[in-house]
């Protein structure tokens, strides 16, 4: 079994979809952007950021991308809703584009009811007017968010599609078995596994062109658990 996962794709999105130059930076130059978002965030320098502060910049990266408050924020990270409040201020200020971002996808969506992903599938978003205030942020929310996990739900079925005639022909040794959000698992013969964990990261990396490069990671085992 092999378990071919996109690593960091939605944030790899949010990289592409903003522009921020920080972002870019981070995934250009490999680095892990959960420890330097917490080295922005903390401004501490990059080698001594401590693991609780790149958990805590964990839940900011990924809980932003899905709308979250400082009430939401302070929640999961059982602080103060101001620190939770500060966190956020600071991140927007390191990552300004982000910001604009967000503000953009609101915008869009007001105006002309959807957003869109990168191929051009829509997500309609009728309540985003609404006077009732709970329906009208859950609509902000998703306007932001769907663009990001609309995205990567359309370069994971181009990747299938694109591998579809090499997984169909004699010389591929290889069946795709299912998906599981952003992970594909394959059946692979144990002859020639190195070329065809390398072939299916090849048709999985190159789905579509961002401005940061896709990155799959792979496990192998004899079955599911194991290949994790």
């Amino acid at each position: 079994i092999v378990a071919a996962d996109y690593s960091q794709i939605e944030l790899r999105l949010m990289a592409h979809l903003s522009q921020d130059p920080g972002l870019l930076r981070a995934f250009k130059n490999d680095m892990d952007v959960h420890a330097a978002t917490a080295s922005e965030v903390f401004d501490v320098p990059l080698a001594d950021v401590t693991q609780e502060q790149r958990r805590q910049a964990k839940a900011v990266n990924f809980g932003l991308m899905y709308g979250m408050s400082a009430f939401g924020l302070s929640q999961q990270l059982k602080i103060e809703r101001k620190i939770a409040q500060s966190y956020i201020d600071v991140y927007f200020q390191r990552y300004p584009k982000v910001h604009d971002y967000m503000e953009q996808a609101r915008q869009q969506a007001s105006k002309q009811g959807y957003v869109e992903t990168l191929t051009g599938r829509r997500l309609f978003t009728p309540e985003i007017n609404s006077k009732n205030g709970i329906r009208r942020k859950a609509a902000e929310r998703a306007a932001i968010n769907a663009p990001l996990q609309g995205s990567a739900a359309d370069i994971i079925k181009l990747a299938m599609i694109n591998s579809r005639e090499w997984l169909l022909s004699s010389q591929a040794s290889v069946s795709l078995l299912m998906q599981v959000h952003d992970e594909l698992v394959y059946s692979v013969d144990e002859n020639g596994l190195d070329e065809n964990v390398e072939k299916i990261k090849f048709f999985m990396e190159n789905a579509f062109d961002l401005s940061v490069d896709l990155l799959v990671e792979v496990g192998v085992g004899d079955n599911w658990e194991e290949a994790h």
